[in-house]
């Protein structure tokens, strides 16, 4: 009967150990995997800063475009260069001057799509390939 006492407290034990190599194990795969969720975090937050940085860059670099562009096309800069280089230049007559009342970038595309809105029947040509 002993021998029978003993076997059953060591399978006990065994199982204890594996139950307890199981766990550790579990949470060592848990911690590793949080560790790792927290590193990709880190990594995608770095990026995030280098892609904003990088926008605001891009954003600096258009304003200081416009304003030199603004800058270049001052009236009172354009007749001083007219008159430094002899180039003649004068203002335009009215009769030159056409006023336009509609939306600029409507008018642009309406002209720009005038033939896909066109009445009247479409032609289409097509073409069939038989396989035999």
């Amino acid at each position: 009967m002993r021998s029978l006492n003993k076997g059953s407290s060591q399978a006990f034990v065994n199982q204890f150990l594996v139950y307890t190599l199981v766990a550790i194990c579990g949470s060592a795969s848990i911690g590793l995997g949080t560790v790792w969720m927290r590193h990709q975090i880190s990594v995608a937050a770095n990026s995030n800063k280098v892609l904003e940085a990088s926008i605001a860059d891009i954003e600096r670099r258009i304003e200081e475009t416009d304003a030199a562009i603004s800058a270049e096309q001052d009236p009172a800069l354009l007749n001083r260069r007219n008159a430094e280089w002899r180039l003649g230049l004068v203002p335009p007559g009215e009769t030159q001057v056409q006023r336009i009342s509609e939306d600029p970038v409507m008018r642009l595309a309406s002209i720009h799509n005038r033939k896909l809105f066109e009445e009247g029947p479409a032609t289409v040509s097509l073409r069939v390939a038989l396989a035999h």
